[in-house]
């Protein structure tokens, strides 16, 4: 008999785009795979973590990607945006075209594997969340690799902590963070409580890329069906690290002391390459006594579906609806 306790043996097969989601989703989930079965982001290969003149050539290809991404979107958006400097961060503060409360803050990082989604691409996210909370977005435009490794993008973090705390009260805050994003929102956190900070109102992490290390059960069991991240991105992680341990707290913040963060929304998808960093760390945010909530959407690969469907509507509403319950609570 075979030894098997090592794992399962899973054959080849067929992952089929299931029925049970929009007709709009699993149009976005068709339009990511070529027809042989694979998804397009399949194909690239990020160079060795060593390898800067490598790293400044995707970074070169990927801007010009959100560039193109960014003009379509452009002209849907309403707010206004100024950029701003402190320390050595560059924040993108965003204005909504009706600001319901001055006093209300969204401070946000944006996501792209630590590497990508600065620049046009931060500018215009700050814009999109300003108009959908109709409060002001502090978008950070932090320093990446692999001219600023760690901890260079946490300094931005917390320099743009300390600029929204002079000008809003912490329970007018709320933290938001997509991907890589994510991490760095919690590790932000940690660190200000670790210096003394007071923590904001509330924290949302879409898809959050906590676990550098990679150790959770769904970078294995997702690995090819998440069709937006179908593999591995640990020379990323590494890049990012600049020789730090990746199990350090403030680079995998789920391995933290996470009492005393404030209440925090979660999302994932049951396609996502990381869903186990999302169910892992509401598990570890609710043994801390920390007030969670997790949402896993059927069949969304990490990032959502990245389109006018009516699940990625679905998630925007309960963001909303978390973001306003935060600021509304008693200080």
């Amino acid at each position: 008999m075979t030894d098997h306790q090592n794992g399962v043996e899973v054959q080849g097969r067929l992952i089929p785009f299931p029925a049970s989601i929009s007709r709009e989703a699993r149009a976005s989930l068709e339009r990511l795979v070529n027809d042989d079965g694979i998804p397009h982001n399949a194909l690239y290969t990020m160079p060795l973590p060593d390898d800067h003149a490598g790293w400044m050539k995707v970074k070169a290809a990927a801007d010009g990607h959100y560039a193109a991404a960014v003009k379509g979107l452009a002209v849907t958006l309403r707010a206004t945006v100024e950029t701003v400097r402190t320390d050595a961060a560059t924040i993108h503060v965003a204005t909504p075209e009706t600001l319901s409360a001055p006093d209300y803050a969204l401070l946000d990082f944006h996501g792209g594997a630590f590497v990508f989604g600065g620049g046009e691409a931060c500018r215009a996210q700050a814009r999109m969340q300003a108009d959908r909370q109709g409060a002001l977005c502090y978008g950070v435009d932090y320093r990446m690799p692999p001219e600023h490794p760690y901890p260079a993008a946490l300094d931005d973090a917390m320099a743009a902590y300390r600029h929204v705390l002079e000008r809003h009260a912490p329970s007018r805050i709320v933290v938001s963070g997509r991907s890589a994003g994510g991490n760095l929102a919690v590790a932000m956190l940690l660190r200000a409580k670790a210096e003394g900070l007071p923590m904001p109102a509330g924290m949302v992490l879409l898809s959050p890329e906590v676990d550098l290390t990679e150790s959770g059960d769904s970078f294995q069991v997702n690995q090819m069906v998440d069709v937006v991240l179908p593999g591995s991105l640990m020379r990323n992680n590494l890049l990012y690290a600049g020789g730090a341990e990746l199990s350090h707290p403030y680079l995998s913040p789920l391995f933290g002391e996470l009492t005393g963060l404030p209440p925090t929304f979660l999302q994932s998808g049951t396609r996502d390459l990381f869903l186990s960093n999302a169910v892992r760390m509401h598990r570890a945010l609710r043994r801390a006594n920390v007030d969670a909530e997790l949402h896993v959407f059927e069949a969304m690969p990490h990032g959502g579906f990245q389109g006018n469907t009516p699940e990625d509507h679905d998630l925007a509403t309960e963001i909303s609806r978390f973001v306003a319950r935060c600021w509304v609570r008693p200080a």
